[in-house]
């Protein structure tokens, strides 16, 4: 059974404000005639331009009266189940009336046949494909340009000439129409994105022999799996073609998809990942403040960091850093172990120091500046653990940071009463330290949004 479908709409995309739709007209059509009808004006609660307006037809006032678009849902739902979404350019009609319906809160799914699609297949050689031109050039009449039942009923003409092309065809003629149209990317996308659902978590791509060729992480997977599929992007297309199947793991929240997708990428290094890959760090920006009392930043060998506030993979991206920092806060080379303890460093000699170093600059006034890059690195408590939702209601789940440093995750029941840290540490499942893993939960609780407990 097919579906043929034709919108019309006041925006090119679907916003509350702006793009919304105004007419839609749904034909069933059961592989040789049309056997059901729907059409009906829709009330888009939003103002209709003048330019949709001369396009279509419909006005302001013709849709003051019509029904709003979540009266006629249930109608729709019920007609179009277990058809094949078709339309001249579906991916329009379907990703409008799929967003009119997430507006509702409801997720529609539906199989998809783009007849444009299908003519350049068997109606090759033509100048354009547009519905109009190419129904002019087959001697399909139009009544009603512009307007949903008008463009469909056109659409349906058009499949039934389409259809009898294909069965006319050796090629074709044993194949379905779906199948015609379905090419292997596509099954695949079908495959993983039926598997995969809308909520927080990390996903692996896997390849035909199962290895991990793609680790990603996102509020919601579905979501997030789809946008690989509608890339342009060069490499990521190349990873399609590898694409043979999914494997996922529900987080619950943001920031554990987040620290479990650093941590796996580490662990199995997949092809397709650029980011968080390398796990060996060579090197840390130690601090410690001297007899003084003056806050020192030194780079040293990763292993022999006693306080480390960063750590890098290179020396490079690490002189790097401690570089920046000496130019944004104007800090002094002695004091970042880059000159000899007790000369005067050359920033100084031209005016890039402000002379602590000689003596010139008052230690609470150099320290102050310095701390603006501890209190950026350093946790405010050493020991505390990060509450957040869980998988399901009835969950919550634990981030633990122990002696300034990520220990793992874990998760436990809402409903039960804990009442000593240690029985909340033992829900931990310990992972691997990386030192950037830090870096995720500073970046998280600079959202402010979790719930702490110092211990």
């Amino acid at each position: 059974m097919f579906a043929i479908i034709d919108i019309e709409t006041c925006g090119g995309k679907f916003t509350h404000k702006h793009g919304r739709i105004t007419e839609i007209c749904v034909l069933i059509h059961d592989g040789l005639t049309v056997i059901d009808k729907f059409t009906t004006l829709i009330n888009p609660e939003c103002h209709i331009s003048n330019f949709y307006s001369n396009l279509t037809n419909i006005t302001n006032e013709m849709v003051v009266d019509a029904p709003k678009f979540h009266e006629v849902a249930k109608k729709i739902i019920e007609m179009t189940e277990g058809c094949v979404f078709v339309a001249h350019n579906v991916g329009f009609d379907y990703n409008f009336v799929k967003d009119e319906f997430a507006s509702l809160g409801y997720k529609y799914k539906r199989e998809t046949l783009c007849t444009v699609r299908l003519s350049r297949k068997l109606i090759p050689g033509r100048i354009s494909y547009s519905l109009g031109h190419l129904c002019a050039s087959l001697g399909i009449e139009i009544i009603g340009r512009h307007r949903a039942e008008g463009d469909a009923v056109a659409t349906a003409e058009l499949f039934d000439l389409l259809l009898r092309l294909k069965n006319a065809d050796p090629q074709y003629k044993n194949k379905g129409v779906v199948e015609l149209m379905t090419r292997r990317i596509d099954n695949i996308k079908k495959y993983i994105l039926n598997k995969l659902p809308e909520e927080c978590g990390v996903y692996y791509f896997l390849n035909k022999e199962g290895g991990i060729i793609y680790i990603g992480k996102s509020v919601n997977m579905y979501n997030r799996a789809l946008s690989h599929f509608n890339s342009d992007e060069k490499k990521g297309k190349k990873m399609l073609n590898d694409l043979m199947n999914v494997d996922f793991v529900e987080t619950g929240n943001e920031l554990i998809a987040l620290l479990l997708e650093a941590e796996e990428i580490k662990k199995h290094k997949p092809l397709y990942n650029r980011a968080r890959k390398a796990d060996v760090f060579t090197h840390s920006i130690d601090w410690f403040k001297d007899k003084r009392g003056i806050i020192n930043f030194k780079l040293v060998p990763y292993e022999e960091a006693e306080n480390a506030l960063l750590s890098f993979t290179t020396y490079a991206t690490a002189r790097e850093r401690l570089e920046s920092w000496i130019e944004e806060k104007t800090l002094c080379l002695q004091y970042c172990s880059l000159t000899p303890d007790g000369s005067l460093c050359f920033n100084h000699q031209i005016k890039k120091c402000n002379g602590i170093c000689a003596g010139e600059e008052e230690i609470e006034d150099y320290n102050k500046r310095a701390h603006e890059i501890l209190n950026e690195f350093i946790f405010e408590n050493p020991d505390f653990a990060i509450i957040d939702k869980g998988r399901e209601p009835t969950e919550q789940s634990i981030v633990l940071i122990e002696k300034g440093q990520y220990v793992g995750f874990g998760y436990f029941n809402a409903d039960e009463q804990y009442t000593s840290p240690e029985e909340l540490k033992g829900m931990v499942k310990r992972a691997t330290y990386y030192p950037d893993a830090n870096d995720l939960v500073r970046s998280w609780l600079a959202k402010g949004r979790r719930r702490k407990i110092v211990f």
